[in-house]
């Protein structure tokens, strides 16, 4: 099966512009594309995780990646799929979160002897000057058309800053900029960027012609990856330091039956043959497809050891409470050596208030050495470690700080 029909295969390609020219770059490697990525925390984060892997695959098949790195978007805020402005970041949090980013898409990405090129915005877009780019670049968009957009449509009744309005001048701009500077003739993005990708395309017809050569591909990862990013806890990132490898497994273990499937295709490098036989599993065996799932994809984030580190304390939990080496562990302030169920929940953020603790203590969701916890007013002994079940799958070693 060639790239391309395995991309479609593997369900990643929403739309196209020109599909047959697409599929004979994208086959031959060929193809020099970019992924833009807001640095809008220090880490990136599942929702992430399909692009990394798309890019990683097309650079497998010789294709150039370009990483581009929104060092000037970031400080506007894409309107896509929001429902309020993004918080502002200042430039110092951009530059701390662009280093995070970098050293992080470095174990997806070669980057080594021109293979692959990572590139900031804030280059250029840092310094425009704000008439040219009235003059130059905004001449070429209608607002009417823009204002058709679901992106700004969704926004109009809560309230649209005129900042925002602005990104989609901005990602085209990049895209005409990265078109002339490194030949990018291709470009990557979510279902929920398809107006801004067009909106690059027809900025370099309109300035360079319409012999200029660009593409667009939209995928499913956005909206694919703002489902399967957040949990109960928050988004499941990639830095170890804010999402442990055993719970990184533990959150691709736990996806619904219906899904895991569709994350071994799109997320894997596991051949599609042996994925399409594993669409045949029912029952019990859709565990063991979960199990595979959790391991792949911790071996791709983590590293081999770690993904098996995690399988075993897995398998430890799962037939009961025995060797909890790898469990995730926290530590905690507790007076006297005891604290209150409660807050021991909102300390070790299992419960994000008190409220939502309260609620899971009437439940019976919460177990402290296997022994249900039903009294919000309990005193925790930390004398000695304890372990604690919140529900059937979710398991901390809790200690005393």
């Amino acid at each position: 099966m060639e790239l391309y029909d395995e991309l479609i295969a593997r369900g990643l390609i929403a739309q196209v512009t020109n599909e047959d020219e697409i599929r004979k770059m994208i086959n031959a490697g060929k193809a020099t594309f970019y992924i833009g990525f807001d640095p809008t925390a220090d880490s990136l984060h599942v929702g992430h995780f399909m692009a990394l892997c798309l890019m990683k695959r097309l650079q497998m098949a010789g294709n150039k990646p370009i990483a581009l790195l929104g060092g000037g978007t970031g400080m506007i805020g894409d309107p896509s799929g929001k429902s309020d402005m993004r918080k502002m970041l200042t430039k110092e949090d951009i530059d701390h979160n662009i280093a995070c980013f970098k050293k992080q898409m470095s174990r997806f990405i070669d980057f080594s002897d021109d293979k692959a090129i990572m590139v900031n915005n804030a280059d250029w877009l840092l310094e425009l000057n704000y008439i040219d780019v009235l003059r130059e670049v905004g001449a070429c968009f209608s607002v009417n058309k823009m204002l058709t957009f679901e992106c700004y449509k969704q926004r109009m009744e809560r309230g649209l800053t005129f900042l925002e309005f602005n990104y989609m001048i901005m990602q085209s701009y990049d895209f005409y900029m990265l078109f002339q500077k490194y030949g990018c003739n291709m470009q990557f993005g979510g279902d929920d960027q398809w107006a801004n990708m067009l909106g690059g395309t027809e900025l370099i017809r309109k300035k360079l012609g319409k012999d200029a050569h660009a593409m667009t591909i939209t995928l499913l990862l956005n909206s694919e990856g703002k489902k399967m990013g957040k949990t109960e806890k928050g988004a499941v990132w990639l830095d170890p330091e804010k999402t442990s490898p055993f719970d990184f497994f533990q959150y691709w273990r736990n996806v619904d039956d219906a899904d895991v499937i569709k994350c071994l295709k799109m997320l894997t490098f596991l051949p599609i043959e042996e994925i399409l036989e594993m669409e045949k599993w029912e029952g019990a065996q859709l565990n063991k497809a979960k199990e595979i799932l959790a391991f792949e994809l911790t071996k791709l984030v983590h590293g081999e050891a770690e993904a098996q580190k995690a399988l075993d304390g897995a398998k430890s939990l799962f037939g009961g409470i025995g060797n909890t080496d790898n469990m995730p562990t926290a530590a905690v302030e507790a007076a006297d050596g005891k604290i209150g169920i409660l807050d021991l929940l909102v300390n070790t953020k299992l419960a994000p208030s008190k409220r939502e603790a309260r609620n899971l203590i009437s439940g019976k969701g919460i177990a402290v050495d296997e022994v249900i916890i039903d009294d919000p007013n309990a005193q925790i002994d930390l004398t000695n470690e304890v372990i604690v079940r919140k529900g059937k799958k979710v398991f901390l070693k809790v200690s005393k700080a």
